[in-house]
């Protein structure tokens, strides 16, 4: 049973509630919110005049600070979701050559299918909490998110073949990694999001068990609330409507407080999503575990693709094989959406 936590740290007194847990866990929550309030770029003078969208193309360009978002303590480990692509649910893209890349917007191999949409970057620097916080140089860093329309690469329907928005980045001696990708759709049952796995390094990706923290980028709503008035996301529109970072079964715990990814830029030149990236070597990873409570509120996932939305079940009808055994959901649209878990 996952442990009760607060800003992504664990509870000291699980079953005290949050302001009974002590002052130094006071004041580690007071540090917590000063640095979600740098991660929206948040001051006195500016408090409630967030940027919004009017509907029209590039109306309004929300901005944050421009150093990454982060928190006091380790980043949570969240599922890989059903559609990981790293062996441990169906197809495996961490063994293919070329997967190390940092131009993912691009299928590789024997596809050459671009994913279209809002340009973005993603920066996430990976700090090692057992060693104070040092940077992290030399740990392998899988990134892999939806398209505009809400499917993944290799298991959606008409997907099957691609491996677009999936790809790997050695921290350099900052630890820091950089994808150029796009901006990602937000699907039925989740806040809009950026999944990725850490591995020690590049030779440990074919092998997921290796992964030393699997976790998931939450991105603003400001900033989705521009992006999806553009071609190509109008589906996101009502699905945004329909979820928050509260009511989310991944983010909400703490609202996403600690893997909320600050965001600059604006529709026409690109979006720079940037996380900094705390990870505790002492601590047993829980990667890929899924969300509390089964976390299934709803959304359907893509025909073929693993029934019931969760990190087990068969891949894709006529996907690379690998998963277990199972029929496709009956029924399912071939432009369903994925599912909540994922």
């Amino acid at each position: 049973m996952k442990q009760p936590s607060y800003q992504g740290r664990l509870l000291p007194k699980p079953d005290e509630e949050v302001f009974d847990q002590g002052l130094g866990f006071d004041l580690g929550t007071l540090m917590g919110r000063r640095q979600v309030l740098r991660a929206f770029g948040i001051g006195a003078a500016t408090l409630g005049l967030a940027a919004c969208s009017d509907g029209k193309s590039g109306s309004a360009t929300p901005t944050a600070t421009a150093s990454a978002s982060t928190s006091s303590g380790e980043i949570p480990d969240e599922t890989a979701g059903p559609y990981p692509g790293d062996g441990s649910n169906g197809p495996d893209v961490l063994e293919e050559t070329g997967i190390v890349r940092s131009d993912i917007r691009s299928s590789f191999g024997d596809a050459t299918t671009t994913a279209e949409g809002v340009p973005m970057t993603l920066e996430l620097t990976i700090k090692d909490l057992a060693k104070s916080g040092a940077a992290f140089a030399g740990v392998a860093v899988y990134v892999w998110h939806c398209d505009r329309a809400g499917g993944y690469s290799m298991y959606s329907d008409g997907l099957t073949k691609e491996n677009y928005l999936r790809g790997v980045q050695i921290a350099d001696a900052d630890g820091k990694v950089k994808f150029t990708s796009i901006f990602p759709a937000c699907y039925t049952g989740r806040w809009p999001h950026i999944h990725f796995e850490v591995f020690p390094s590049q030779a440990d990706i074919a092998d997921s068990t290796k992964a030393i923290a699997t976790s998931q980028v939450a991105l603003p709503k400001d900033v989705c609330d521009v992006v999806y008035q553009e071609k190509g996301y109008e589906a996101s529109v009502t699905n945004l409507a329909q979820v928050t970072l509260q009511n989310d079964n991944v983010f909400g715990d703490d609202a996403g407080a600690s893997q909320l990814g600050t965001a600059t830029g604006d529709v026409t030149s690109g979006y720079a999503v940037s996380l900094a990236v705390g990870m505790d070597t002492g601590t047993t990873p829980a990667a890929g575990a899924a969300p509390e409570g089964g976390g299934q509120p709803g959304g359907t996932p893509p025909s073929g693709a693993p029934g019931g939305g969760g990190p087990g079940g068969a891949p894709p009808s006529g996907a690379p094989g690998g998963g277990p055994g199972g029929t496709p959901p009956s029924g399912a649209p071939a432009s369903a959406a994925p599912s909540a878990a994922s």
